[in-house]
């Protein structure tokens, strides 16, 4: 998934603190792109891999996964309206950004202590001198 614009002549900022600016981005878009969208059981795998794909299109992105948590909506409609709104709650999504050496992973997901969809860095990988898999797209 990784697609990189071509690198500018001067940095202001170490890939590191752009791999971090990049993730937080994608996770606050993420948030708040699909906030309100209606979701079902029926549609919830659907709607988690359509996000995952949509994030995955942006730069840097080497991965990204979501999960909706339905049993957290609380009640929706009934027959064919018985579906809910997309809520804080329901989300939990990791992005995996690559920034020149820099590797850089984050999560959102709610607290229910803080009763706020958190986003946090969980780590930093290395990169690894060699590739045991091949890319999934080049760089362009």
């Amino acid at each position: 998934m990784s697609r990189r614009p071509p690198r500018e002549t001067t940095r202001l900022v170490s890939d590191r603190e752009q791999a971090l600016f990049e993730v937080g981005i994608k996770l606050g878009g993420l948030f708040h792109q699909f906030i309100g969208v209606p979701v079902s059981p029926r549609t919830a795998g659907l709607l988690a891999r359509s996000i995952e794909q949509a994030v995955g299109l942006q730069p840097f992105v080497e991965r990204a996964r979501v999960r909706l948590h339905l049993e957290r909506a609380g009640r929706g409609g009934t027959g064919r309206f018985g579906y809910h709104y997309l809520t804080a709650p329901m989300i939990e999504a990791e992005v995996r950004v690559r920034v020149g050496k820099a590797r850089v992973r984050a999560q959102l997901s709610f607290r229910e202590d803080l009763r706020y969809p958190l986003m946090r860095v969980v780590d930093d990988p290395p990169l690894r001198t060699t590739r045991s898999s091949p890319r999934r797209r080049s760089a362009t």
